[in-house]
């Protein structure tokens, strides 16, 4: 059983995807009955918009999504009406690119909002992190991570996706000394700052380690636990990648394994995450750079993992045993995509727009059904409420009916 804490924390969000990944950060939305197959146009479409330039995913929260988008030099974050995608209110912050950023390959932003008690907390690509009202979007407090605490920014802009914990918003700033910041959420003041390690572009994920709340942090060249509730660290381990590209969220199982990964270099390893007394202890099962998620996502179904796997170039969807790191087959169906667990199936939307239904096993990867979706490049991961997939690509967000 999870302890109370970590119950209470979920319970907080108070909604079906509230944040990035889900309830649970791990893509598995709630069983809903899908068709099988597509018409030849495929799903049907509620409605589709126009929407600027961005990667941030969809928060669906009483019938409202909030995302991000770029308009000029301003991150802006929109909550649009869920049944007709109408605007219901706006926040722009002017954000604009220095010198030190390199936005060749998109101007963001990266991270997706995180709705908890009210409010919605976003942090746009220049690292300004910003508290609004959820019903108005009015302003109610804002920090700029990378002046107040003094830290390089990242050269392909701030992508860390806020976390909720108790009363607090947990973000990645790097650092000495706050490396992982905790600010309360309703008056955005610190809480506690922890840690020496230099910024990544991946995002916190809570996890419970023998009834102990801990948190995930996957940075620059290794992943660490801390506690949650003041920053203490836990633990340590490293994982070094090229230009310090850990990006991809971790995975976590019920079982005490905690599965990560990158490209450059990197590769995946699988940690079992223990407590023994008053300590945690971290035990390395594997190491293997048979599978590099560069900056999508991964879902955990039973003992194996699939993602897309490769640095710039192909990419195939790739599964891999949680247990012992052997490649158990590789599927070139589709190019570099993204995740989502629905039921026993699994939403797959790929980086030339094509949308997908599929089972995967241990055996392989079967297609029941595809349509093109979008003409564009898309990167973002959809999200699925109740039986409606909402998507979008670097120019448009949809809304598709899959029951």
């Amino acid at each position: 059983m999870r302890p109370l804490v970590l119950l209470l924390a979920l319970a907080l969000l108070g909604a079906d995807w509230p944040q990035w990944g889900g309830p649970r950060r791990d893509f598995t939305a709630a069983a809903a009955t899908l068709a099988e197959t597509w018409p030849e146009a495929g799903p049907r479409r509620i409605w589709q918009r126009p929407l600027g330039d961005g990667y941030s995913a969809i928060s669906v929260v009483a019938s409202r999504l909030f995302t991000m988008y770029r308009r000029g030099d301003e991150d802006v974050v929109v909550a649009l009406d869920a049944a007709t995608g109408a605007t219901v209110w706006e926040q722009a912050d002017a954000a604009p690119f220095s010198a030190e950023y390199d936005m060749s390959h998109g101007p963001g932003p990266h991270a997706t909002p995180l709705v908890s008690g009210g409010r919605v907390f976003a942090a746009g690509a220049t690292g300004v992190l910003s508290a609004l009202d959820q019903a108005s979007g009015r302003l109610l407090w804002r920090h700029d991570l990378v002046r107040e605490f003094g830290v390089a920014p990242r050269p392909n802009g701030y992508a860390c996706s806020p976390l909720a914990f108790g009363d607090t918003v947990i973000v990645f700033v790097g650092g000495t000394d706050h490396a992982v910041v905790a600010f309360r959420q309703h008056d955005g003041s610190v809480a506690w700052h922890s840690g020496d390690f230099r910024n990544s572009a991946s995002s916190p994920l809570l996890i419970d380690v023998d009834g102990e709340p801990q948190l995930v942090a996957f940075l620059y060249e290794e992943v660490a636990g801390l506690d949650p509730r003041d920053g203490r660290l836990l633990w340590r381990q490293p994982h070094v990648t090229e230009f310090g590209l850990n990006v991809s969220l971790p995975l976590w199982g019920d079982d005490g394994l905690l599965f990560i990964s990158a490209a450059y270099g990197g590769g995946s390893r699988v940690l079992r995450v223990t407590r023994v007394g008053d300590h945690t202890g971290v035990e390395e099962l594997w190491h293997s750079r048979l599978m590099r998620i560069h900056f999508g996502n991964a879902l955990r179904l039973g003992d194996f993992v699939i993602a897309s796997s490769g640095d710039f170039g192909p990419a195939p969807l790739t599964a891999i045993d949680v247990h012992t790191g052997q490649v158990l087959w590789r599927n070139r169906s589709l190019a570099r995509a993204s995740l989502l667990r629905a039921g026993e199936r699994v939403i797959l939307l790929d980086e030339d727009g094509q949308l997908a239904l599929a089972s995967a096993t241990r055996a392989g990867l079967e297609l029941h059904t595809r349509t093109q979706l979008f003409d564009g490049l898309s990167w973002t991961v959809p999200t699925l409420d109740g039986a409606v997939l909402y998507a979008r690509d670097r120019k448009s967000i949809v809304a598709l009916d899959l029951k």
